[in-house]
């Protein structure tokens, strides 16, 4: 079940030199917000708050009715770094959310596994995350990230260090399992059309808070034509 998340004049950073400020913002259950900014613009500073990893100096974040405090596991962190841990093989890492949430060994077994043939990696399981492509890191880290379940899911630029055909197979990916999840989704990107293949809306962040909030028609279709939106955010950026 997704959550909504709303963020309440939400001030980041530091008071005499804030990132953010008086933000007032509101992600709607089961949707996919995709965030573009320039460099230091904040997003992933928004980022980091929304996961509970960053304290705000004003205001509040509230996801599915609690003020955000700390982290959760109801809210799944995916980073461009694929932070798996080495020493872990990629059913393990896959399974590292279910033992924390105490599940028996074989229960975590049987999803771990359902979640590695999802991503496309059965008969990887036992390898290393270093024996792995670029690629391959981020199909286990996203089978890690939705394996426990999360009402909402918040993506830093993780398919920013792939290449260009990758990167294209990682989004067909993720718009496939998101279908089927229904989490909510806060994507942060540089590029303008993965924003649009991506998203139900862009936010675009700058000087020191929201430009522009679009919403996207016909969200995922590869073919439309979105050329005036493209323009328009580029315009804000």
């Amino acid at each position: 079940m997704s959550i909504g998340i709303t963020l309440e004049s939400l001030s980041l950073g530091y008071a005499r030199d804030p990132v953010l400020r008086d933000v007032d913002l509101t992600v709607r259950p089961g949707e996919v917000l995709v965030v573009v900014g320039t460099s230091g613009s904040g997003k992933s500073t928004l980022l980091r708050a929304l996961a509970g990893l960053l304290r705000p100096y004003g205001g509040r974040i509230v996801a599915g009715g609690e003020e955000v405090a700390a982290t959760s596991r109801d809210r799944a962190m995916i980073f461009q770094d694929d932070a798996l841990l080495p020493w872990r093989s990629v059913r393990r890492n896959v399974e590292l959310p279910l033992r924390v949430r105490g599940l028996p060994k074989r229960e975590r077994r049987t999803a771990a596994q359902e979640w590695i043939a999802r991503v496309g990696l059965a008969g990887h399981e036992d390898r290393l995350p270093r024996e792995l492509s670029g690629g391959m890191r981020q199909r286990v880290q996203l089978a890690r990230a939705l394996a426990g379940a999360p009402r909402a899911v918040l993506m830093d630029e993780p398919f920013g260090a792939l290449d260009a055909q990758t990167r294209a197979e990682m989004q067909s990916l993720l718009l496939d399992v998101l279908a089927d999840t229904r989490a909510t989704v806060v994507f942060v990107t540089h590029d303008v059309d993965e924003a649009l293949l991506l998203a139900d809306r862009v936010v675009v962040l700058g000087r020191g808070g929201v430009r522009a909030l679009i919403e996207v028609p016909g969200p995922r279709d590869p073919a439309a034509d979105r050329a005036a939106l493209r323009a328009q955010i580029l315009k804000e950026l």
